[in-house]
């Protein structure tokens, strides 16, 4: 027994997720060089609200509450993963794993052919997790410019592009 379960969004849940967006990001304090991911602001409920309308955002819940999330928007043939959050009193059960294979199910059966994502190349939690369930660095961002274009936006919000990376995990 798990303790807790996963399911598609509603956009009732939308209230919920900035707070848990923002615990996970108290996570950072511990990096070098990115304790002032914490003090960013998370994705506000109104666009999680737009995300999840759209059919393909989960969350997890343990004991009625959103302990985790995961959002994306939809881009063509691949389905971006927005934000990927577990609060960190219930890190370490495999949420995020699970939330992350479950979207896969959902994004194939769904028609797309690649999940994609935008993330930190030296924080354990990040690239290196992603590359465990799959995930690919791209390479060539040339060859992605929506990815490439992302990172640029990142890099313009303050994030460090020499730490930055965009992955994609190809769906069979």
């Amino acid at each position: 027994m798990t303790g807790w379960s996963i399911r598609l969004a509603k956009p009732e849940d939308a209230e919920h997720l900035p707070a848990i967006e923002r615990a996970a990001g108290r996570l950072f304090l511990e990096v070098d060089g990115l304790t002032g991911i914490a003090d960013m602001d998370p994705i506000p409920a109104d666009a999680q609200r737009a995300m999840i309308r759209k059919g393909h955002c989960l969350v997890a819940e343990s004991d009625g509450r959103i302990v985790g999330f995961l959002s994306t928007q939809p881009h063509r043939r691949e389905l971006h993963i927005r934000e990927l959050s577990v609060h960190p009193d219930m890190q370490g059960q495999g949420i995020g794993a699970v939330l992350l294979r479950a979207i896969g199910v959902d994004a194939l059966n769904s028609g797309f052919a690649a999940l994609t994502l935008t993330t930190f190349t030296d924080v354990a939690w990040n690239a290196p997790f992603y590359a465990r369930l799959g995930f690919e660095t791209v390479e060539d961002l040339d060859a992605h410019p929506r990815l490439k274009a992302d990172i640029e936006q990142e890099v313009a919000h303050g994030l460090p592009r020499e730490r930055r990376c965009a992955m994609i995990r190809f769906l069979d």
